[in-house]
């Protein structure tokens, strides 16, 4: 007697809208009340692999969006800013038809979840922030006068010397915490993209966070975990909001939604309950 096949895990279904700049890459799981993912500088939709089954399985139609340049997007032919990529995101909503979402966005994609919401295009029902980043203009010149450089230096490199590099930064910040594979996602991520490097970050520092978070009206949730890199920048996007919910999740690091997949998505359909 022939064995069963065991059954594939269930995974989200990917495909292509058309956008401004080219297409648009996207993850769809589930259904129910629409969920929209926006990932980080430097990543994309694979960002959410951990949680993306687990939020389909609490009753939602989970869509992860690769932002443009990011994935399997297509890149602006400039470096675009954070309105830019929000101005992407809303193409495809449109394409998709959905003219009402909740929004987590993390790090980057909470300031482009941020834009979003302001545009007014779509209903927002709940925005999570995870990792808002308000800056001081220090902070700001600090960037775009120390790091950024730094950052235009990832380039091929005979002997894909480059990967190598990054590859340590990213074990650094994993710091053990995951399986090498899952290292390699994220070094794969970072840098497969159309897009080059630097162009998260470049959209991030240049976004004024600080100005726009007063501007939020809809129910929103700063959620951060302590070992986050931009921890005390939630903080103070709190202080700035003190009427908006908080939830820090305890350790971690940038990787929080790798490293406490279960804990992530509790605080997460806390608050979109």
């Amino acid at each position: 007697m022939t064995a069963a096949t065991p059954a594939l895990p269930a995974t989200p279904r990917r495909a292509y809208v058309d956008g401004p700049w080219g297409q648009i890459h996207y993850r769809r799981m589930g259904s129910g009340r629409p969920v929209l993912l926006l990932h980080q500088a430097g990543m994309d939709g694979r960002q959410f692999d951990a949680v993306h089954p687990l939020l389909a399985a609490r009753g939602h139609d989970v869509v992860a969006i690769d932002m443009p340049g990011f994935g399997g997007s297509d890149c602006p032919p400039f470096p675009p800013r954070v309105e830019d990529l929000a101005t992407g995101v809303l193409a495809a909503l449109d394409a998709l038809g959905l003219n009402s979402v909740s929004i987590i966005g993390h790090h980057t994609g909470s300031m482009v979840g941020t834009e979003v919401a302001l545009s007014g295009a779509v209903a927002v029902d709940r925005l999570i922030l995870n990792g808002p980043m308000p800056l001081t203009d220090a902070e700001r010149d600090a960037f775009f006068t120390e790091k950024l450089p730094r950052e235009k230096q990832w380039l091929p490199q005979p002997g894909a010397g480059h990967f190598v590099a990054f590859a340590q930064v990213r074990e650094r910040l994993v710091a053990g915490t995951l399986p090498i594979e899952r290292v390699n996602s994220f070094l794969l991520q970072a840098l497969g993209a159309q897009a080059p490097f630097w162009y998260g970050h470049n959209a991030g520092f240049g976004y004024r966070h600080e100005d726009s978070l007063p501007r939020l009206e809809c129910p929103t949730l700063i959620l951060t975990n302590t070992g986050d890199q931009i921890y005390d920048h939630a903080r103070r996007a709190h202080a700035l909001r003190p009427d908006m919910a908080f939830v820090a999740l305890e350790g971690g690091g940038v990787d929080i939604v790798d490293q406490q997949p279960e804990a992530w998505v509790a605080a997460v359909a806390a608050f979109l309950a």
